[in-house]
């Protein structure tokens, strides 16, 4: 195997994101200002709606709301984890729970950002997230 150097620039461009939020506003805004940066952005309102799409779609990257109506992001990072363990999540949270973002962590989660979100913040943990995805592909299934 070859080895190629993946920078956090180019690995966000490189990979499929999808952005999981109940809060539709809120959705849209963010989704419209990750895509005006060239990301490849697909968006879900919920943890089964972002399930069915991730059986259809590779997705890299899950930008991951954790309160939500039905299933909750911390269980959803669950399911996620378990059909996908490649996929990197970064969940948000607005209910300015540090202790919900460890929690997220220790799940399985890749890094958490609290709302309202730093979009310059955010943008950093998704291009170190989309690295690790991309250095995760080229490892083709091996264990870390």
């Amino acid at each position: 195997m070859s080895f190629v150097q993946i920078t956090q620039s180019d690995a966000v461009t490189q990979v499929k994101l999808l952005l999981v939020d109940d809060d539709s506003t809120f959705r849209l805004e963010l989704q419209q200002r990750l895509q005006a940066m060239g990301l490849q952005l697909m968006a879900a309102g919920g943890c089964s709606q972002a399930l069915h799409l991730m059986t259809r779609q590779n997705v890299d990257v899950v930008i991951m709301d954790m309160q939500m109506p039905g299933v909750d992001g911390i269980e959803c990072l669950r399911q996620v984890k378990q059909a996908w363990p490649k996929a990197e999540v970064i969940l948000l949270t607005g209910h300015a729970s540090v202790q919900s973002g460890i929690e997220g962590m220790e799940s399985g989660a890749f890094d958490y950002c609290l709302k309202p979100i730093d979009v310059p913040d955010l943008l950093d943990k998704v291009e170190l997230a989309a690295q690790k995805a991309l250095i995760n592909k080229e490892n083709n299934g091996t264990s870390e």
